[in-house]
């Protein structure tokens, strides 16, 4: 029997795209030379220097190749060029920002994070010279995601941050987007040739078996992952049974909560002002966003009643999508009906198929209300998980107590926002509530977006994250370091990294 084909579909109607796949899927022989080749690569991404000009390189060569890689990606996605320019614009910025963190790595406060001690004989016990530094891992496997095409997958922020670290990544592609990835992926492997380093340094494998296949190499040293919580979960548990565990750090799923107080709302043109807010950050991507707002508090009585009514409004202008294949677009429309259906659960925007000649596959975005009593129900626990897609959930509250249960009732989140004035006596307290299951609280504003910088933390306890590492920003690197203490060795043999 012959290697399984991969092709490239069209996310519109769900058919295959051009006369020819574009990659086969990988057997375990494949995926084992991946590895190793990506293993012999280890020595020379010691060099610190040439990392650096490894990242931006690829820079240059993503950047370079912009038009064919926001084509290809579109024609997989149908997130349109304008966002897909904009977030290759941001991997390329990514790159180029951890090149910037590698160049500065030994500087005090870099990643490799040195501290030593001098020997004291005097003290009890007597101190050793001691000299500390962070080392790479090693091999790390990188699962892309399916929403972001360069931003979180083959040239995205596990690859960037990986490669900082000193560690050579095999990425496995995902199926949304094969050629897309196939793109980048020789971009990557053109550039580590280009700066002197192993084509091998970067890996690429297709196909659903190839992950587990990874996950299990006895020379891979971590996983990133970003997608679903069933996904993430069933490679974290592979990667602890493995004879020798590894890490995973894995991003999986987030309802991202609001809380909305009534003081919020006050102000004239508050109402509008936040309806148009939270429709353009729950249906940006049609949803496909993981810090996409999927649960908002609100005051009940008029004012919130208003708020209700112009969110679900302004939801009716937003023009049908594609959800990135049919098999999301099925866990969507089942996901908001099974919502919808539960007592007392009102549809004030219905989330549904429209299709359309273009677009068979088409949706259109969806809103729920209902009470707080309602959603604390144990009957109700669906309300409060993740529904990926462009569709968000009204939670009705009487009073600060039926808030505060509601949001002690979260999982872990990546996010989780704040809406009330600054001069609230009770914002630290809600703040203080959010940071309980959130890994970022904003106050006001909305949480799609996420910025690559040295303080960001994209990840939260679970289910949002598998650990307290983040995605996203400087921090990222740390993920695929380990501390090695090295006592009483002279300094001539002590590793200058």
């Amino acid at each position: 029997m012959g290697a399984e084909s991969v092709w490239s579909l069209d996310p519109r109607t769900g058919e295959r795209r051009g006369d020819a796949p574009v990659a086969v899927a990988a057997d375990p022989a494949a995926v084992d030379a991946a590895v190793r080749a990506a293993h012999a690569a280890l020595p020379a991404l010691a060099d610190r220097a040439r990392r650096s000009a490894l990242l931006r390189a690829a820079a240059a060569r993503l950047h370079a190749g912009g038009e064919s890689l926001v084509a290809a990606a579109d024609a997989e996605t149908r997130l349109g060029t304008a966002r897909l320019t904009g977030e290759l614009a941001r991997t390329v910025y990514q790159l180029r920002y951890f090149a910037d963190l590698v160049d500065r790595a030994a500087d005090a406060g870099g990643f490799l994070d040195i501290r030593t001690d001098t020997a004291d004989p005097g003290l009890t016990p007597p101190r050793p010279e001691l000299y500390r530094v962070q080392l790479p891992l090693g091999v790390v496997g990188v699962f892309a995601a399916s929403n972001f095409p360069f931003a979180f997958s083959v040239p995205g922020g596990d690859t960037a941050s990986a490669l900082a670290a000193g560690c050579p990544v095999v990425v496995k592609a995902h199926p949304d987007h094969p050629e897309t990835s196939e793109l980048a992926a020789a971009a990557l492997r053109a550039a580590a040739v280009e700066v002197g380093l192993p084509e091998g340094t970067i890996g690429l494998v297709h196909g659903f078996a190839a992950g587990p296949e990874l996950v299990r190499h006895p020379l891979l040293a971590g996983v990133g992952f970003t997608g679903s919580p069933r996904g993430g979960r069933a490679l974290f548990d592979l990667a602890a049974a493995r004879p020798r565990p590894i890490p995973i750090h894995g991003e999986l799923g987030s309802v991202n909560p609001v809380l909305v107080t009534p003081a919020a709302l006050a102000e004239p043109g508050a109402v509008e002002q936040l309806a148009a807010g939270l429709v353009g950050s729950f249906t940006l991507g049609m949803g496909q966003f993981c810090t996409k707002p999927g649960l908002v508090l609100l005051p009940a009585g008029s004012v919130g009643d208003a708020c209700a009514k112009a969110v679900a409004d302004a939801t009716a202008q937003v023009p049908a999508g594609v959800l990135l294949d049919a098999r999301m677009r099925e866990a969507f429309l089942d996901g908001f009906a099974a919502r919808a259906a539960l007592t007392d659960v009102q549809a004030l925007a219905p989330a549904g198929p429209a299709a359309s000649a273009e677009a068979p596959l088409a949706v259109l975005p969806g809103v729920l209300s209902v009470t707080a009593e309602a959603a604390l129900r144990d009957s109700h626990e669906l309300l409060l998980e993740e529904c990926f897609g462009p569709g968000t959930v009204l939670v009705r509250y009487a009073d600060a107590d039926e808030a505060a249960a509601v949001l002690g009732r979260m999982d872990g989140c990546l996010t989780a926002t704040l809406h009330t004035p600054a001069d609230d006596p009770q914002a630290p307290a809600w703040l203080a509530a959010l940071a309980a299951f959130a890994g970022r609280v904003l106050f006001g504003g909305w949480p799609t977006g996420v910025a690559v910088a040295d303080a960001m933390q994209h990840g939260g306890p679970y289910p949002a994250a598998t650990s307290s590492g983040t995605s996203v920003g400087g921090a990222a690197v740390e993920r695929w370091l380990r501390p090695v203490a090295f006592q009483s060795v002279p300094q001539a043999l002590q590793p200058r990294l």
